[in-house]
């Protein structure tokens, strides 16, 4: 991609209003736009960032039997009403009437969704389990949208849903996903806690979520400094420098935490309420045991520039970042970085291109704005050679393009 052709650029001046640090260098890097409090276009070079996040993401619950497909936003008041969902999760969400006085609600979640098309095609235990997820935009009416992409009232969510036979068999599989998020964390580099957290509108049991640990995180959670326990601030009842109750060895930390992800055991009350049970091998009906897990890739996107910056921009971890190389032609080596870009392109490396007429000083810091894991500068002082930075160091070197593509393949 030639970056005179990509849009939009960047921007010297972070937006008005601007506190987060993924609000500010998302936007001066171009990545995201904002359309209203808590409503962002995904511009290309986000929309690239999502996408390999999602790709993470896709290849963990594909792992764990998941099987991908795409459910609708807009649900008829009727299916909320099963649950008695439409007055319990009111507050949060978008409510809507067609010209004909039907009442709608935007998607902020999909369970009854889920279990609707469950009781439409499960009959037998033979039916289950069940593991269906997909990547849809989510609406939640937040009273304060801000911390950039962290938190708004429309982003991206991947939803998987499950349906067994069991709570034993449910409990598995629960455990099971809670492993495949954290294959994803760690193939995503994040410093992160599995914290025990309340239901909210979702369950009245306890729940899991994946925090990362981050100063501009809006969460509060606990941890012990020597076991996995960890909890959010809505229930614990202890205070920092408390001895764990979980080991009894290590002592409680009190830190800040950006959310990424969460896991909920729903029972079977969702599959009483909607109807959705199934024949079991003495020929008894019983309620499925249901559970749901979701991560955000968009806020995902967010705290990952919330731990991976500095001063100059943004660093994108290899496995995220929308380019793997940014080229940067200066005066005098024209011939040689065409050379480079096609050789690269060849061998199937993405390269962001800066073919622009600018000054080095105005390319060089739009590299280091936008973040991408490796610069290469062809200049007529390098002559037949490339100037190799990490964008994560401040060193450099000079290497061939044999060995520029070699590294990068």
């Amino acid at each position: 991609m030639r970056y005179s052709q990509l849009f939009p650029k960047t921007k010297k001046e972070a937006p008005k209003g601007a506190e987060s640090v993924n609000h500010k260098l998302l936007v001066r890097g171009g990545f995201i736009d904002q359309l209203m409090a808590g409503s962002w276009t995904l511009l290309p070079l986000g929309w690239r960032v999502v996408n390999n996040i999602n790709q993470i993401i896709r290849e963990e619950m594909n792992a764990v039997g998941g099987q991908e497909m795409l459910m609708p936003l807009l649900h008829p008041k009727e299916i909320w009403n099963e649950t008695g969902r439409w007055d319990k999760a009111d507050e949060i969400m978008y409510k809507l009437k067609d010209a004909r006085d039907r009442e709608y609600v935007l998607s902020f979640t999909h369970e009854e969704i889920v279990m609707d098309l469950l009781r439409k095609n499960i009959v037998s235990f033979k039916d289950l389990p069940v593991a269906v997820y997909h990547f849809s935009t989510k609406f939640r009416n937040e009273p304060r949208a801000r911390s950039g992409i962290l938190r708004g009232r429309e982003f991206m969510m991947k939803d998987l849903y499950s349906a067994h036979t069991s709570e034993k068999d449910l409990m598995e599989y629960y455990e099971k996903v809670k492993g495949a998020y954290v294959k994803v964390f760690e193939r995503l580099g994040f410093d992160y806690r599995v914290t025990e957290a309340g239901g909210g509108v979702f369950t009245d049991k306890n729940t899991h979520e994946f925090q990362v640990l981050s100063a501009g995180g809006e969460d509060t959670i606990f941890y012990c400094d020597s076991c996995d326990w960890g909890a959010n601030q809505e229930i614990f009842k202890g205070s920092q420098g408390d001895k764990c109750s979980e080991c009894g060895k290590g002592q409680v930390v009190k830190t800040k935490a950006i959310e990424v992800g969460n896991v909920f055991p729903l029972g079977t009350w969702y599959a009483e309420k909607m109807g959705m049970y199934f024949t079991d091998s003495q020929g008894q009906k019983k309620p499925v045991w249901f559970g749901s897990y979701g991560i955000g890739p968009t806020r995902v996107m967010g705290a990952l520039v919330e731990v991976n910056h500095d001063e100059r921009g943004i660093i994108w971890p290899e496995v995220v970042a929308p380019f793997a190389v940014h080229l940067v032609s200066l005066p005098g080596a024209e011939k040689q970085t065409k050379e480079a870009y096609g050789q690269l392109k060849e061998v199937g490396v993405e390269v962001l291109w800066d073919d622009r007429e600018v000054s080095a000083g105005v390319k060089f810091a739009d590299a280091d704005l936008i973040g991408i894991p490796v610069r290469l500068v062809a200049s007529a002082k390098s002559k037949d050679k490339l100037e190799w930075k990490a964008r994560s160091s401040d060193k450099t070197e000079l290497v061939s393009l044999d060995e520029a593509v070699k590294r990068l393949k």
